[in-house]
């Protein structure tokens, strides 16, 4: 385990690669104030042109979602003049689609800005996924990329029973998300994974490793797996029979719009820093192995045909993954190291 310091040093110097001249914006909260501060210890240490957003300071950030934060003008303004950006701040019901996305619309547009995503973010993550050796990361998932870019099936098993095989367009861009932030794409850090958006899959999830968005604060879910059965990419079935509160919001979470049922994402973690699932998203999704999500499946990069204001990502311990007949993966050991 690394320290808060170090893993601020990686965010700014190895991943942002921030410059002297430049302008930057910090968008945090109170929870995160901690990383916040280590963070601004290492902007200040190379430039002076930060300014400091604190959402708090903009509105009430209700648990249950009822009113959630508008992502305000002051800081889209602030956005014009800047070279480079980061979101460091603890993930909100409703946040995604009123704060998120509409930040990441604007970052997405701005030709010339490199992006530091890090919703939910905690000291621990600080001190192992950002302290990880990125350049180790960095050469295993160009391998994975290798292999996967122009894959036309991948199946996924795991000892708990996940079986399911993805099916990907040829015409779909594979993600490389390695910690080197570049204008062209934003990350979210800590880093360590390839991605797409599958076409099709069709089988079932066991999810136990943990769940995303805002119901990352629950932690791991390995004593409250989620069962997600799919057929043509999309979800026939999905439950959580020892946790019904969370078997009601992922139904409802499913409903919320027309795609939000389909699955999006498909990425394979490459961060073999990490030993163990800690139960946040953020930094889980990066563990070796697999991750899927429902709805969003980043058509701004992979070039897929649908939008959802949805994005809830599930990550599953311990898998095997088979590429066109391949094996890279065996429970959760790559075999191409």
């Amino acid at each position: 385990m690394g320290t808060l310091k170090f893993g601020a040093e990686q965010a700014i110097h190895k991943c942002l690669r921030l410059h002297r001249d430049e302008e930057i914006v910090l968008i945090t909260d109170h929870e995160t104030s901690d990383v916040s501060d280590a963070l601004m210890e290492q902007i200040n240490g190379v430039t002076s042109h930060v300014k400091r957003f604190v959402m708090e300071d903009f509105g009430d950030r209700p648990e249950d979602g009822s009113v959630p934060l508008v992502f305000p003008a002051v800081i889209a303004e602030a956005y014009e003049t800047v070279t480079a950006s980061i979101y460091a701040a603890a993930g909100k019901r409703g946040e995604l689609k009123s704060f998120r996305i509409p930040m990441l619309d604007i970052v997405d547009a701005k030709p010339d800005l490199r992006h530091a995503h890090m919703p939910s973010v905690t000291r621990q993550i600080m001190e192992t996924g950002m302290a990880a050796d990125y350049d180790v990361v960095q050469r295993l998932s160009k391998k994975v990329y290798d292999i996967v870019h122009k894959a036309s099936a991948i199946r996924v098993t795991s000892a708990a029973g996940t079986d399911f095989t993805a099916h990907f367009n040829p015409g779909w861009r594979w993600i490389i998300s390695d910690g080197l932030i570049t204008p062209e794409e934003w990350k979210n850090l800590p880093d360590g994974e390839v991605f797409t958006c599958a076409q099709s899959v069709t089988g079932h999830a066991v999810v136990d490793g943990c769940l995303g968005d805002y119901l990352s604060k629950e932690g791991s879910c390995e004593s409250f797996p989620v069962l997600v059965d799919m057929a043509d990419g999309i979800i026939t079935h999905i439950s959580c029979p020892a946790r019904p509160d969370i078997d009601a919001e992922l139904r409802k979470y499913i409903a919320q719009d027309e795609n939000a049922n389909r699955i999006g994402e498909f990425a394979i973690g490459t961060n073999i820093g990490l030993d163990r699932i800690i139960g946040n998203l953020l930094q889980d999704e990066k563990f070796p192995g697999v991750h899927i999500a429902f709805g969003h499946g980043y058509p701004e990069k992979t070039g897929s045909p649908w939008k959802s204001d949805a994005h809830l990502d599930v990550v599953m311990r311990r898998v095997s993954i088979t590429v066109d007949g391949m094996p890279i993966m065996r429970d959760g050991e790559f075999l191409i190291l």
